[in-house]
């Protein structure tokens, strides 16, 4: 209902995020209080009235787990606060690449995340490329999965590149590549993998033509941007132009700058989902902020979000 008054909260980690959301959406944010103690802990508060509020808490639950724990504690401080609905928007949901159990005796980290977002008081979540689509199912509540697509395609527009090609990394990067490939009118490519280990990927094979092609590789994310960087190099033996790299979450952990910096990719496309952890000048950054204050509003005002999607 539209007389209970709207207030857009930040987690510590995403404040930089949240300030651009709210200056979007034409509203401050609201006042918290994180009190730190000398063995670790920390708790949060509200320094002003949520009651009969829809309180919307902007948080992207990076490493380290203090941030997912941080936006628990706040949603659990909201619901006995008596906020009226209380919504998660996670620019970036952590855990999402553990949907499903991959081996004897796992975990299924991204399922036990949204069961504590649930448990903690959570009325709906607003997310942003998820890694596995599925993960929305894990919820029995409203689930707002947002595409970096809308802000990447214009800008790929933009740039008026000849002979473009897409490419996905591995196979499970295909379905998204290929939306991509579809929309723009151009060909696409997929890189097949086989990891040694998590995070090492001992051999990478192009499947398709390269040659003399400008090529932009789709992902979700770049962690230790190992596969990105292998799969550019050998796009770029086989003969390519150019290689990009559009990925929506900079998780840029390890070696990562320095493989980026090392490799032939050009440039590489990201979001403000999760913050740099350092400069880099193949880095071009763009803003999700309208786009998560477009779809806050949407929601409050209870209207349809399917024009913040191109496809």
């Amino acid at each position: 209902m539209l007389s209970a008054p709207i207030k857009l909260f930040s987690g510590t980690a995403t404040r930089y995020l949240a300030e651009k959301i709210a200056d979007s959406y034409g509203m401050t944010l609201g006042r918290t209080l994180v009190q730190h103690f000398a063995d670790g802990e920390f708790a949060t508060s509200y320094e002003e009235t949520v009651r009969g509020a829809n309180a919307f808490i902007i948080q992207s639950t990076f490493q380290p787990s203090d941030n997912l724990l941080e936006l628990l504690m706040m949603i659990d401080a909201a619901k006995r606060a008596s906020a009226y609905k209380i919504i998660a928007v996670m620019p970036y949901f952590g855990f999402a690449r553990q949907d499903r159990k991959d081996r004897p005796r796992g975990s299924i980290g991204a399922k036990l995340v949204a069961d504590l977002l649930t448990t903690a008081g959570v009325s709906r979540v607003i997310t942003m490329d998820l890694h596995a689509d599925q993960i929305q199912g894990f919820f029995n509540l409203p689930v707002d999965h947002l595409y970096a697509s809308s802000i990447f395609v214009p800008y790929l527009r933009s740039q008026n590149i000849e002979n473009l090609t897409i490419a996905a990394p591995d196979m499970g990067g295909s379905k998204r590549a290929n939306a991509y490939s579809q929309y723009l009118n151009a060909p696409m490519v997929i890189g097949h993998k086989h990891r040694a280990k998590a995070n090492v990927v001992d051999e990478l094979r192009i499947i398709g033509d390269v040659k003399d092609r400008n090529v932009v590789i789709i992902d979700d994310m770049i962690d230790t941007a190992g596969t990105i960087t292998k799969a550019a190099q050998v796009i770029m033996d086989q003969g390519a132009s150019s290689v990009r790299v559009m990925a929506t979450h900079p998780i840029l952990s390890g070696p990562a700058y320095e493989r980026l910096m090392d490799s032939p990719i050009c440039e590489v496309i990201t979001t403000d989902s999760i913050p740099l952890k350092q400069e880099c000048s193949k880095i071009t950054v763009l803003s999700v902020a309208d786009l998560f204050a477009n779809t806050i509003k949407s929601v409050y005002q209870e209207r349809s979000i399917s024009s913040n999607f191109i496809f």
